[in-house]
């Protein structure tokens, strides 16, 4: 993969190449209704250039942060690693027992629990006595020690580095089936007295409580096996990776689309409207199926800007398929200038009117009437709930020559603060 500095200098050329091309198309439209299809085509060439050398940007940073946080390195700094990992272990066990965290499981302890979960993904049931020692810190009444405290965490980790919607918004584990608050409808009242005047009663704020519910998410990675007991691999990481993977996928699409029975409920499955709470506010692009064209395509981004309050602009960031940042990439102002801008330097983010760009693949393609385009602070408006511990059961029964690893866990998610967040409808 090649140096980040010779990304970001290939990246702000192609750009610049963009614009012109991109310049000369809208000129020839105005002139003469129709661009040549030669030059369209450079554009599109160049458009899906930028996306790549964007996206690879992205992995290039993520590839570096990676390598800063590795799991074992040598010498001290492995080991007080081990030791960290240990500690957040014992917590989660004290956790789901309620009891204070067994200061006593150590670095030693955590090296004898993963040889021992190593060895029952291999042997099931059939494991060695030190290994059902090793493991009995983690077993409860439940499932002994066929649940893995330290999965939880691993996965959940995994989850946040390759799940954008976890990257943005808020999330909270808990230890019971659901998670409340309360929705703040209003204001209370005031108003301005004389020294000697009646002072009568005001308007109280009024609330209205909100739950979020966990819901039952599983996986069933399975192999053979004659590849446990061959294989070398770190068995714990490659079914935490296989989990991830899967539990991503599918937290993804309830998160944006899910209808909240059986499931999270996704922010686009609410009514338009700005009566809070219940409704999210959308606002029209002024074409359907796309932007306008007459020149004021952009007037839609501006305006669902400014019907953001102020105190959310801060956090806030556009969020839509990855197919359609292609398409806001040709976007100008009433000055010409165009709206989407690569980062400045190798760490910086490419943006969006200054904003941060959220790519969510689950978010529907540009058609008459679709929610394409959200634009907020995701961190207040959408609230993640894991329930705390991951289900780890070996089955080795159901599929034979197959040994299935059913991994259960419960994630709930929902809307709490309705107007965070705005949305763009393509319709005129």
């Amino acid at each position: 993969m090649p140096e980040l500095n010779e990304v970001v200098e290939k990246l702000n050329s192609n750009f610049d190449q963009f614009k012109k091309a991109n310049d000369l198309r809208l000129a020839e439209i105005e002139k003469k209704g129709v661009a040549d299809p030669l030059l369209t085509e450079k554009v599109e060439k160049l458009n899906k250039e930028i996306a790549i050398l964007d996206g690879m940007k992205g992995q290039i940073l993520d590839l570096e942060k990676l390598a800063a946080r590795k799991s074992f390195g040598s010498g001290d700094e492995a080991g007080e690693k081990l030791e960290k990992a240990a500690s957040k272990f014992a917590a989660m066990v004290g956790q789901r027992r309620g009891i204070p965290s067994d200061e006593k499981f150590d670095a030693a302890a955590m090296k004898e629990y993963k040889a021992g979960f190593a060895e029952m993904m291999r042997k099931g049931d059939h494991v060695s006595l030190d290994a059902q020692k090793a493991l009995s810190v983690g077993s409860d009444p439940d499932g002994g020690y066929m649940v893995d405290p330290d999965m939880g965490g691993r996965i959940i980790t995994q989850l946040y580095d390759t799940s954008p919607m976890r990257q943005f918004a808020s999330q909270q584990t808990i230890g019971t089936d659901s998670l409340e608050g309360t929705h703040d409808l209003d204001e209370a009242g005031a108003g301005w007295v004389g020294e000697t005047a009646a002072r009568p009663s005001t308007g109280t704020p009024q609330i209205k409580k909100w739950s979020i519910p966990v819901h039952e998410l599983y996986a069933n990675p399975a192999a053979t096996q004659k590849l446990l007991d061959d294989a070398s691999v770190n068995l714990e990481a490659w079914l935490s990776g296989k989990v991830a993977d899967k539990f991503a996928r599918v937290e993804n699409n309830a998160f944006v689309n899910g209808d909240g029975v059986g499931k999270p409920r996704g922010f686009l499955t609410y009514a338009a409207g700005t009566t809070l709470p219940g409704q999210i506010e959308q606002v029209n692009s002024g074409a359907n199926g796309g932007f306008k064209t007459d020149g004021t395509g952009a007037d839609v981004l501006v305006d669902v800007i400014q019907k953001l309050k102020q105190g959310y602009r801060s956090g806030a960031s556009f969020f839509m398929p990855r197919t359609l940042v292609g398409e806001v990439r040709k976007l100008k102002d009433s000055q010409g200038r165009y709206l989407w801008a690569p980062g400045m330097d190798a760490a910086a983010p490419s943006t969006l009117m200054g904003y941060g760009i959220g790519e969510f693949e689950d978010m529907p393609q540009l058609a008459t009437g679709s929610l394409s385009i959200a634009f907020g602070d995701m961190r207040e408006t959408y609230q993640i709930v894991d329930r705390a511990g991951i289900r780890v059961l070996r089955d080795p029964y159901t599929n034979k020559p197959f040994i299935h690893f059913y991994t259960v866990k419960r994630v709930g998610g929902d809307v709490v603060n309705f107007e965070a967040l705005k949305l763009i409808k393509f319709a005129a």
